[in-house]
């Protein structure tokens, strides 16, 4: 090697702070390297920064019990209805973003567009909505969002004014309870039972004080999963007249019904424009996939529109025009109805696996739909402990009262099964079982 190049490496290492020089003994590795100097810089920045900031007012979903990062068979994460991505169909997905890129770039169709998103992908997820769902839906009244979450944020952003009330059941989302926290909402809990949100207890709410708009997830209750029938929807529906409120209606988890002939969205009866509707493509094809939907009437989805020029300016286009051939194609209804397959046999074991695993201490009913089970513990628990106890074993669960608005015990968990195969469920409420047994006799 040069003599030069050693020269000018030394001293670009001497430079950054990786060797010191000393007169008439040398050159040294440095005592304190750079790497170290600047691990202490963040920190004492981070420091300065955090008594600047203001406090969120809410604490983001997940931060109280982190994910575990799954390693071979060994760790096992019972999310809250994640889908298993496995199931993906990768062919068909890459052939129809491959169309959707040459497309692009042939027509001249990458640049700004249109805030509420392709008009193609619309006009594709309207006549799907019409057809499946009962939705007097079109272009007009659609826009596209990165996901159903970022649709709540933005109803909330539009809707929700500091102070004004927003009424959930007491079990709910707790992503839509930040939404509109960080928008300035009073979120009133209202009372649930088996079937969801009791009329009555809303009705005495809005009573008592004005109410802005409720959120409900009717279809497949997050967390229960239960599904919330007729008659409650047209009485919710009455209250929103009376009263004068938007509900918001979270479609969740709609194409995972396990019934031949599922309940419509209460956004399909609407008669006075109340609902806002939210949808989703991003479970049925993969979370990574950011394609979520919001219909309601053309006057909102202009003022969604405007807040997403603030915050996004627009989605992506070759993903958005590759999910539009997809539904085009007949290949997302066909890839919808091999999942559902695949989910339903799953939810089926799944049951039986905690029947066979917890039924001495929990009980569970069969959902009608969803990706995860609601379990109810028959012998008192610590459910704060016994989440701490199978994380301490590598095993995530969701403990009841973290989708509450206080500390308020729950004697249940949700469990998602959608992302793991039979062996992989069974395994993993094998392990389970043992933490909640070992956490029964501790008490």
């Amino acid at each position: 090697m040069n003599r030069k190049t050693i020269v000018l490496a030394y001293e670009e290492l001497t430079a950054q702070g990786w060797l010191i020089t000393q007169q008439k003994r040398g050159t040294f590795v440095s005592p304190e390297l750079p790497v170290v100097k600047q691990e202490a810089r963040v920190a004492a920045v981070a420091q300065r920064l955090s008594g600047r900031l203001p406090e969120p007012g809410y604490q983001p979903y997940g931060s109280v019990c982190p994910p575990v990062v799954q390693i071979g068979d060994d760790v096992f994460d019972f999310s809250d209805g994640a889908p298993d991505t496995r199931l993906v169909p990768f062919e068909e997905l890459s052939r129809a973003f491959r169309i959707a890129l040459l497309e692009s770039a042939r027509g001249n169709r990458m640049g700004y567009g249109d805030p509420r998103g392709l008009g193609l992908l619309r006009q594709e997820l309207a006549a799907m909505l019409r057809a499946e769902r009962g939705l007097n839906a079109d272009a007009d009244t659609l826009c596209l969002v990165r996901g159903s979450q970022m649709g709540i944020y933005l109803a909330a952003k539009m809707l929700v004014r500091p102070g004004d009330g927003v009424a959930m059941e007491r079990l709910s989302y707790p992503p839509a309870r930040d939404a509109f926290r960080a928008c300035g909402g009073s979120i009133h809990s209202i009372e649930q039972d088996e079937l969801g949100m009791i009329p009555d207890a809303l009705e005495r709410v809005c009573r008592a004080q004005r109410i802005r708009a409720i959120y409900l997830t009717p279809h497949h209750q997050f967390p229960t999963t239960v599904t919330m029938p007729i008659d409650r929807r047209m009485r919710l529906l009455a209250l929103a007249e009376q009263f004068d409120f938007v509900i918001i209606e979270d479609d969740y988890d709609h194409e995972f019904h396990f019934s031949h002939s599922p309940m419509l969205p209460m956004a399909s009866v609407d008669q006075g424009g109340r609902v806002i509707y939210i949808g989703s493509l991003s479970k049925i094809l993969a979370p990574g996939l950011r394609i979520g939907y919001v219909v309601a009437p053309p006057l909102i989805i202009n003022r969604l529109a405007n807040e997403i020029l603030l915050v996004d300016r627009q989605g992506n286009t070759v993903t958005e025009r590759a999910a539009a051939h997809l539904l085009q194609s007949g290949q997302l209804k066909r890839h919808i109805r091999r999942a559902l397959r695949v989910y339903e046999q799953r939810c089926r074991l799944a049951v039986q696996a905690v029947h066979e695993h917890l039924g001495d201490v929990a009980s569970v009913t069969a959902p009608g739909g969803g990706l995860a089970l609601w379990i109810r513990f028959t012998q008192p628990l610590d459910m704060a402990l016994l989440a701490q106890d199978a994380m301490a074993q590598n095993i995530r669960i969701l403990p009841g009262h973290l989708f509450g608005d206080d500390d308020s015990p729950v004697q249940a968990m949700r469990l998602g099964y959608g992302s793991l195969d039979e062996r992989e469920f069974r395994h993993g409420i094998e392990r389970l079982s043992q933490v909640v047994k070992g956490r029964v006799l501790s008490r």
